[in-house]
């Protein structure tokens, strides 16, 4: 079986929404009308912290797809003020956030056991304010959400194998960029991080053998499996994986902007910054290099995110080991290709009805469990009720 990326078709029902005449798709999804559109036919569970899990009307799967939301569609109506990324939203609400992921995790993991047959993945995408809301390819809802999803390994196999130039299984080229011309230091920033659940992958030891990805971005494999993430200390260190790429990614780029610029304020790491950036000349080097590209071509310069946008990861490997990994993220690309899997939406009403029910059903079921667990309560939907 050859290895590289694949392209799968999932059909979907056609979304019955009007966009008022004169505004673009993406602008109108991100209005407050719509996201009440979402919770009415898709909503599954809210409470009171802000958090929103619905079905993914637009899924990547159909076998298990859903994602919480944080909903700042009512308190906050200037989208570009929205929070992107889980540093930027309240302690009391990652701390729940953080439970309900866990519990979503362990369920994907429960129903579907074998890494051989299902390919596991659970990941935020994250964009930065900058990106205006008519580019083509920005998300539907600028909102920071996360996605839970599980995909039939033997339909991945059974694909055909995705356009290797398809600039979507890339981020833009940026982090080819950090590969190319600093990965070491790149590394060993993270290698400074202090982590003790989180272990270090060797390169290309967690890649998945059908797909070929992730390539070439660094990635930790969580000690302990699914029980570690019952363990807020194992949220705690995916922060941290977090916070180090915002100190890496702010200080680069800042340094891209203006030469032999400051030191970023409120750096999560000023001294790690400090000690393996600031005086690192590979690092500053690259930094140049791009600059002087971005002054000579208005094209690359435009395509430049100039604040910190992250794609983050939890994966299960061929091997059942649970990996986290991180990248920049790029207009267009989605969370799922990180892994190599390009996914074709499509309209088709009649394939989705077939595989809605047993979606449903499991969409259902954890949400019974995340009621349970004080997590929310049910939202009433024309197709099922709240309990």
């Amino acid at each position: 079986m050859l290895s590289g990326p694949r392209e799968i078709v999932t059909p979907f029902r056609p979304i019955p929404l009007s966009v008022p005449e004169g505004m673009k798709p993406n602008e109108f999804f991100n209005s407050t009308e719509n996201l009440n559109d979402l919770a009415h036919n898709n909503g599954l569970l809210r409470n009171p912290e802000g958090l929103l899990l619905y079905r993914k009307a637009l899924g990547h799967s159909n076998l298990f797809d859903c994602s919480i939301i944080y909903d700042t569609s009512q308190t906050i109506l200037d989208p570009l003020g929205r929070p992107v990324r889980r540093t930027q939203v309240p302690d009391a609400a990652r701390h729940v956030w953080n439970r309900m992921n866990q519990i979503l995790i362990a369920f994907m993991l429960e129903r579907y056991p074998d890494p051989d047959s299902h390919l596991v993945l659970a990941g935020e995408a994250s964009l930065d304010a900058t990106w205006p809301l008519t580019s083509p390819g920005v998300p539907s809802i600028r909102m920071l959400h996360n996605h839970f999803i599980v995909f039939d390994k033997a339909l991945l196999a059974a694909a055909p194998l995705a356009d290797q130039a398809n600039p979507n299984l890339t981020d833009g080229g940026q982090h080819s960029l950090f590969q190319a011309h600093m990965r070491a230091v790149y590394r060993a920033f993270f290698d400074g991080l202090d982590l003790r659940i989180l272990r270090p992958c060797q390169a290309g030891s967690c890649r998945l053998a059908l797909t070929g990805y992730p390539q070439g971005l660094p990635s930790w494999e969580v000690q302990g499996g699914g029980d570690a993430l019952k363990r807020v200390e194992f949220w705690d260190e995916y922060d941290t994986i977090l916070k180090g790429f915002l100190d890496f990614y702010r200080t680069f780029f800042g340094q891209v902007s203006t030469r032999n610029a400051a030191l970023p304020a409120d750096l999560y790491f000023p001294e790690l910054v400090r000690s393996r950036l600031q005086f690192d000349n590979d690092f500053l080097k690259a930094a140049k290099m791009v600059r002087d590209r971005c002054i000579g071509d208005a094209r690359y310069a435009n395509a430049i995110r100039w604040q910190p946008a992250f794609k983050q990861l939890i994966y299960r490997n061929d091997e059942g080991k649970l990996i986290v990994t991180i990248s920049q993220n790029s207009i267009g690309n989605a969370i799922t290709e990180l892994l190599g899997v390009v996914v074709n939406r499509t309209p088709d009403a009649e394939a989705y009805g077939r595989a809605e029910p047993a979606l449903v059903a499991q969409l259902l079921d954890v949400r019974r469990r995340l009621v349970e667990a004080d997590l929310g309560e049910g939202i009433a939907t024309t197709g099922w009720d709240a309990k």
